[in-house]
């Protein structure tokens, strides 16, 4: 296992390093596989396609660090969201900007719906009610943060989740 780690982080590195003076459309899997020595059998074996990739990234990166901690309100995790993206945001700037089957953009979404449906509160009505408001808030959370990452001075981590945090009260009462 720590053998697979290696290659899928130098396979990371690569596509990172090319993410820095290439747009995401224009890297191929040659491009990633030649930039770390690697041949394409390899990347293959470890990831469907770049966009597995990207969110292989993303899932390592913080899906498995936020994991670890405990969040009683779903806003407190949105706070370390904000703060990641902004930390990383001229590679999830890019790639939020790629759209379409597959994309990160869409994996996002849906983690966020899911994340959303773990903190259902008593207070709203139903099920159904309930999901609805989760897609809503987790297209509306997409547009907003990649809205925020395109902005060239864009505000601190902490004052746009706290303007999160106030749209999803309604919601998520005990945020």
């Amino acid at each position: 296992m720590a053998d697979s780690n290696i290659t899928k982080r130098a396979l990371s590195s690569a596509f990172k390093e090319l993410l820095e003076s290439k747009p995401f459309s224009k890297i191929s899997v040659g491009d990633i596989c030649e930039k770390c020595e690697m041949n394409r059998k390899s990347f293959y074996y470890h990831f469907k396609d770049k966009y597995d990739l990207v969110n292989w990234i993303y899932y390592t990166e913080f899906v498995t660090v936020v994991r670890q901690k405990d969040y009683p309100a779903f806003c407190e995790l949105v706070t370390d969201l904000c703060r990641f993206f902004y930390d990383n945001r001229a590679f999830y700037h890019k790639i939020l900007s790629v759209s379409g089957q597959n994309s990160f953009t869409e994996y996002f979404r849906d983690l966020l719906v899911t994340i959303m449906n773990n903190y259902r509160e008593d207070s709203v009505p139903s099920d159904a009610a309930f999901s609805f408001c989760a897609e809503f808030y987790g297209d509306a959370m997409v547009c907003a943060i990649k809205r925020w990452l395109s902005q060239k001075n864009c505000m601190p981590p902490e004052e746009f989740s706290s303007l999160l945090e106030h749209c999803l009260r309604p919601v998520f009462p005990s945020a």
